[in-house]
Formats: C-alpha cells, sequence, structure tokens
C-alpha cells in the first residue's frame, strides 16, 4: 500500500472512531433500563425520555454542527465533539437524579452529529474508487460500538452475580448501571487525542480559500499525477454552486429545483432509515428479547448477538457497496427488512400469555402472592393484555418490578421465529440503508452545499430517530410490539417505493460527475 493510500486509511480510520463512541454511547443504555426504572422509579414516557435524550440533543446540535463545520473546519468540529462525548460519559455515571442522568444524556446527544461529520471528512478525504469503503467504515465502527456496548453490559451483569470480593468494593452490584455507562469515558478521551492527527479537509479549504494548504492535504491521500486533477475539479464543483456561504443560502439552494432529485432522495432515505425501527431494537434490545420469555441473563445474552449480526453484515456490505452497487443494496435491503419485520410480527401476533398456579408459587420475592388469583390460568392473547392485567392485580411498582419474569413464566410464542426475525431484520439493516445512506450522503451533494446538506438531512433521520426512541415504551404498551413492528414495516414499505422511481447509482463516480448525472436525470 503507498503511503498516499496508507494516509487515507489512517485518517479515514481515526475519525471513524467517532461511530465507535456513537455505538457504546447509544447501546449502553439498552442494559441500564431495569436498573434505572427500579432507581429513579420511572414512568415509560419517563424511561423514553433517558433514552431518547441524546436523539433530542442531535436536533440541536445539527444546525450548529453545520455552521461550525463550514466555519471552523471539519477538523475542530470533530474534536469539540470528542470532547462533549467525554463529559457526558463522566456526567451520566456520576448522574444522582433523574433530570441530571437525562441532562447529561442530552449534552452527549450534541456529539451524536459525529455520525455525519465524520461521513463529510471521510467522503472529502476519500479518492473516488474508495469512498464507498471508507465512508461505511463509520458505519463499521458503529456496530462494533453496539457489540461493544452489549458485552460490557453482559460481562458487567454477571460479575454481580460473583462473590468476589472485588466486586463489593467497587460497588457493582450496587451502582451496576453507573459501571456500565462509565465504560464509555476511556475511548471518547482516546478519540479526543487522536483527532489532533489528521489534516483539515481539503474541501473546507477550497471553500475558504486555502488552495496551497488544500494541495499539501490532497498530496497526502492521492498520487502526485492526480492532485492537480482533483484540485481543479474541487474549484469547479465550487463555483456551480452558491457563492453565498449564508445558511439561508445554502439551504434555498438545496430545496431549488435544480436540486429537486437529490432532495427526494435524501429526504426519503433519511426518514425511511431510522422508520425501520432500527433504534428502538438496538437500544432497548433486553427489553425486546424479555417478550420472548427469556429471561434477564438470556435476554442480555441474545443482545450480544444483535451486536455480532450487526458487525458480520456491516462488512459484508462494506466489501460489496463498490461492487454491487448503491441502489441495489438499498432496494433490495428495504424489501428483506419489510420481510423480517413481518415475521417478528407474526409470530408476536400469535402468542398468548397465561399464569399458572405453579408460577405464582414460585414468585418467592413477590407479596401478597394472592393478589394473581385473578388472572390464574385466564389465558391472554396479547402482550397487552397481559400487561395491564398484570398492572391491575399487582399496581404500578410491582408490575414494574415483575413484569418481566411474569412474562417469562407465561409466555406461549415462537422464541425461534421471532429471533430469527429479529437477526435478519439487523443483519438486513447493517447491510444496506445502515452504511449505504452515509456512503450517499456523502456524494450527492455538491461541495459548496454539503457543509449544510449533510447536516440537515442527518437532522430529518435524527428527528425520526428520536421519535422512534421516545415513544417506543409507549407504543410497546398501548399498541402492543406486534403492531408497534408492522408500523415500522408500513413506513420503509413507502419508503421503498420511493426510491425505486427516484434513486439514482452512484458507484465509481466522482463528486462532479455525479452532480451531473442527478441534475440531468429526467425521471
Amino acid at each position: 500500500m503507498g503511503s498516499y493510500k496508507s494516509n487515507a486509511f489512517t485518517y479515514a480510520t481515526i475519525v471513524a472512531m467517532g461511530g465507535f463512541i456513537f455505538g457504546l454511547d447509544a447501546a449502553l443504555i439498552s442494559g441500564t433500563i431495569n436498573f434505572i426504572v427500579q432507581e429513579f422509579g420511572l414512568t415509560d414516557l419517563q424511561l423514553g425520555t433517558v433514552v431518547s435524550a441524546p436523539g433530542l440533543g442531535v436536533l440541536l446540535a445539527l444546525p450548529l454542527a453545520g455552521y461550525a463545520s463550514n466555519r471552523f473546519g471539519r477538523k475542530r468540529t470533530l474534536q469539540i465533539i470528542a470532547l462533549l462525548y467525554l463529559i457526558s460519559a463522566i456526567a451520566s455515571t456520576l448522574a444522582p437524579s433523574y433530570w441530571s442522568l437525562v441532562c447529561a444524556r442530552f449534552l452527549g446527544g450534541l456529539a451524536f452529529s459525529s455520525i455525519s461529520l465524520a461521513s463529510m471528512y471521510i467522503g472529502e478525504i476519500a479518492p473516488p474508487k474508495w469512498r464507498g469503503k471508507l465512508v461505511s467504515m463509520t458505519q463499521i465502527n458503529i456496530v462494533l460500538g453496539l457489540s461493544a456496548a452489549y458485552f460490557i453490559n453482559y460481562l458487567i451483569l454477571q460479575w454481580t452475580n460473583s462473590d468476589a470480593q472485588w466486586v463489593v468494593d467497587f460497588g457493582l452490584r450496587t451502582h451496576t448501571w453507573r459501571w456500565m455507562l462509565g465504560s464509555e469515558i476511556l475511548p471518547a478521551f482516546l478519540w479526543f487525542v487522536l483527532l489532533f492527527f489528521i489534516p483539515r479537509s481539503p474541501a473546507w479549504l477550497i471553500y475558504n480559500n486555502k488552495e496551497q494548504e488544500a494541495k499539501g492535504t490532497l498530496s497526502k491521500i492521492l498520487p502526485v499525477s492526480e492532485v492537480e486533477v482533483q484540485l481543479e475539479e474541487m474549484k469547479e464543483s465550487l463555483s456551480k454552486n452558491t457563492q453565498d456561504h449564508s445558511i439561508m443560502a445554502q439551504l434555498k439552494a438545496i430545496f431549488a429545483k435544480p436540486m429537486r432529485l437529490t432532495m427526494i432522495i435524501a429526504m426519503t432515505i433519511a426518514i425511511a432509515q431510522q422508520a425501520t425501527g432500527i433504534n428502538a431494537i438496538l437500544f432497548y434490545a433486553p427489553t425486546v428479547f424479555e417478550q420472548l420469555g427469556v429471561g434477564t441473563d438470556a435476554a442480555f445474552m441474545q443482545a450480544i448477538w444483535i451486536g455480532l449480526t450487526s458487525v458480520i453484515f456491516t462488512i459484508l456490505g462494506l466489501l460489496l457497496v463498490d461492487k454491487l452497487g448503491r441502489r441495489p443494496l438499498i432496494i433490495w435491503g428495504m424489501v428483506w427488512i419489510i420481510f423480517s419485520l413481518g415475521l417478528c410480527y407474526y409470530g408476536f401476533k400469535t402468542a398468548s400469555y397465561t399464569i399458572t398456579n405453579q408460577d405464582v408459587v414460585e414468585l418467592t420475592e413477590l407479596e401478597k402472592k394472592e393478589r394473581l388469583n385473578t388472572i390464574v390460568d385466564v389465558e391472554y392473547g396479547s402482550d397487552i393484555e397481559f400487561k395491564q392485567a398484570i398492572h391491575d392485580t399487582l399496581g404500578e411498582e410491582d408490575a414494574r418490578t415483575f413484569s418481566s419474569v411474569l412474562i417469562e413464566k407465561s409466555a406461549d410464542i415462537n422464541a425461534v421465529l421471532i429471533l430469527i426475525g429479529i437477526l435478519s431484520f439487523i443483519a438486513a439493516f447493517h447491510f444496506s440503508v445502515g452504511p449505504v445512506m452515509w456512503v450517499l450522503f456523502s456524494e450527492i451533494f455538491p461541495i459548496g452545499l454539503r457543509g449544510i446538506a449533510i447536516p440537515f438531512f442527518t437532522l430529518v433521520t435524527s428527528i425520526v430517530s428520536y421519535l422512534v426512541q421516545k415513544f417506543f415504551p409507549w407504543q410497546m404498551a398501548t399498541m402492543g410490539i406486534s403492531n408497534t413492528l408492522l408500523f415500522y414495516a408500513i413506513i420503509v414499505f413507502i419508503g421503498l417505493v420511493i426510491l425505486y422511481r427516484y434513486l439514482v447509482e452512484t458507484k465509481n463516480m466522482t463528486i462532479e460527475e455525479i452532480q451531473s448525472a442527478l441534475t440531468s436525470d429526467k425521471k
């Protein structure tokens, strides 16, 4: 590998670490849910607020990230983001109350814009033939972070069951969820340090009339013979778009007629990617698996399978994105997602729940067990009906404490079918719309607009993500898990229809060639 190739790979790897921190930050909360619900006595909506707080933070951060990436540069903005991750991790670990935890996680959400900025930066330093692979590194790092989070949560949970003295000395049993959230501190600090060793983006340097510095950066990542050609193409692309660098002027340009096709593609995939419900599954993984009646320990273990599946199929998608192309991966990936959600819907829809006298006897920790006598041997046809019956008989506090174990004992459900459906859904997402959306975002916007366009459409997908995270516990309680998954499948199908009509192929094309294809398309 030539020095320019290794440089491009090194810079992309460092920046893509932001994806790992994102995945870690996002998924660690999944293991803490039962602990924080018990410690702070949270309702379904309060729990949704804790989990979705970063999603709310990123809604504020993304518009500022677009401004900051143009004003201060991609590199400096990424350094600020890394610092926010670090501060948030420390504050979340030490949070003394519900609202302090929400605020700490909200602060971390300000850093979630790292995904869009990482894609932007890597897309600007990657040679065209490697762009798909290098940009997809961010997604690989996200799923590595997710997998690490699930494994860390499971490991800490197992340690709490140990009789080792150090478990007591370090407070793992009494502060389990704090240890889970605190595991983010070290990698966040490492990323912050490494970001000092990357160069400034050549596209940003051209945007700010720093041609000589841009040439120096390009010489580190391209063969000498290609530097001048790439420099001229970037200058030409910039000259074709708005010369007014204001945010409003660039937003107007995004929605202007020449950008109509680009806007349709970006808006549709931004909504559809998160409307799959991916973050409901990832951020509430143990909770979802507890609906299968497998128990808490097994639910944490099966969450690890989500992480492993994510890694395998993200890598597979990375290897094929520049061979098969962006369009086939997205179109067929969305078909696969719909099918997988359909399997899960059928599995949960056909489940039933019946508690027996023997099950009640085994609940040794529940006081006044006779309260359950009214629902013994009664068959309930949905998780909503059963949970409501538990709530009516035990009251809110005991229902919250014993709901998981009662589901485990009473569920008559095709757990294997649903597990296959969930893992198939995870595989489909990470093989297709998960990584490929960021590849498209790094390609379809011209240099003069991308500093605002990428954060703007990332804002759209973040709004959908926030709504999914915020209302998933409420949907579970009111719609049931089967109808919630059906709802996601319907939204994805609508997105599939639109993208099948408008999505164009962009593989092996320069950013300038892509602009020509999108503006001249007659669809």
